[in-house]
């Protein structure tokens, strides 16, 4: 063991504190990407004063690794002053912060080589464990406060300049997508003469849409795309890959790169085809909640690709950046397409093909790509640091093991 390197036994200890007050607020569950999420359990009967309690700056952890792949389920509870968890996991908090910092420790947690590990030393006949005696034998560097900061601090300047770039990109979107809905939900789009449209007695029609303007269409989205089907099932890798998303990637009509893992292309290689294009538009595909949300590449990426859970939509003799906008506004419809149980939902591509997309005329296309253009590349910009600075973060974390 290196100098540096301390036993965690020594620096943290368990909190068990029930829910005796009976609250049914805030219930929280963690997951194998080291956050807490708001609990989906069924609740209905639960006596809840058997919860725990987790508290600011105090950890929660899933004991039982033998369901989570090779990722261990662990998070420190910092934005809430505190929420519920299930009385199997352990809580516990660091005894000193003078000694140790709680993200300085969260750092150590979000390695690859810490899950590794957790797996490694989980044991069990039924159930696999990594019990709270394991969880105190953990050796890691504990260097001075100062330099625990110093490295705290660089890790928080990456993370919040990807949480500074998802924000603009918010705003960048809501401004596109209000010009969407002038255009082409109100009609208001500039007719010959530079007036809206339909205020200004623009002729409308009907469709199977409702009234559309004269000599715009209606088809079916197969008709308007050369390629539309799901992705790979992965090969998952920690090490050397390429980037794959999972339908956590997709939300709120972009993508976040924090969510997604690596796929090894050289044990399963896949097709060019599958690799992501520009403009391509992703649909999630499965699951009750997640399905229907869509997002735009907006970049060429160097080999990403999706896995099953989600479907790939490239645009065919029309506008990908109309298209891109048309089936963002429409997440309840491609919903209503689905097929299955409740909680087991998924969408065909048969079925998402049949979904009928309003075809405006093709000047009209071409404006709307005209104002779009500078608001995605903008956009784009802010995307494109994203993986970089994701990947900085990794090798920052690798870092520590060698303080």
């Amino acid at each position: 063991m290196k100098s540096t390197y301390k036993k965690l036994g020594s620096y943290i200890r368990e909190v068990d504190i029930r829910n005796i007050e009976d609250k049914q607020v805030n219930l929280l569950g963690v997951s194998t990407q080291k956050v807490f999420i708001k609990s989906i359990a069924n609740t209905i009967g639960t006596d809840f004063t058997k919860y725990k309690v987790v508290k600011k700056h105090q950890f929660t952890y899933v004991p039982d690794t033998s369901r989570r792949g090779d990722k261990m389920g662990i998070a420190l509870l910092q934005d809430e002053s505190e929420g519920l968890v299930s009385q199997a996991y352990t809580v516990f908090e660091v005894i000193d912060i003078k000694k140790l910092l709680p993200e300085y420790l969260m750092m150590w947690f979000k390695r690859p080589e810490f899950d590794r590990y957790a797996r490694y030393k989980s044991h069990g006949s039924v159930r696999e464990l990594f019990d709270w005696e394991e969880m105190c034998n953990i050796e890691l560097p504990v260097p001075s406060l100062e330099k625990q900061q110093a490295i705290v601090n660089e890790y928080n300047v990456l993370q919040n300049r990807i949480a500074l770039n998802q924000k603009m990109n918010q705003k960048l979107e809501e401004t596109a997508q209000a010009i969407y809905k002038q255009w082409f939900v109100d009609f208001e789009f500039p007719d010959e003469n530079g007036n809206p449209y339909k205020s200004s007695g623009g002729e409308m029609v009907e469709s199977e849409l409702g009234e559309i303007p004269k000599g715009w269409e209606v088809a079916p989205l197969l008709n308007i795309t050369s390629y539309l089907n799901r992705g790979i099932t992965p090969n998952y890798t920690e090490d050397n890959g390429v980037i794959i998303l999972n339908q956590k990637c997709v939300r709120n009509n972009t993508i976040d790169f924090i969510f997604s893992r690596k796929h090894d292309n050289i044990a399963k290689p896949i097709s060019s085809e599958k690799y992501l294009a520009q403009f391509d538009i992703l649909v999630n595909s499965t699951g009750t909640g997640t399905l229907g949300r869509v997002a735009l590449i907006k970049n060429n990426y160097d080999k990403i690709i999706v896995d099953t859970h989600i479907t790939v939509v490239r645009a065919f003799n029309i506008s990908s950046l109309y298209l891109w906008f048309n089936l963002s506004t429409r997440t309840q419809d491609i919903e209503y397409l689905a097929e299955g149980s409740t909680g087991q939902t998924e969408l065909s591509r048969v079925n998402l093909g049949k979904l009928p997309v309003l075809l405006p005329l093709v000047n009209i296309q071409n404006k709307f790509s005209e104002l779009m253009i500078p608001i995605i590349n903008h956009s784009s910009n802010l995307d494109i640091e994203i993986p970089t600075l994701i990947r900085m973060k990794d090798i920052l974390l690798q870092k520590i093991s060698s303080i």
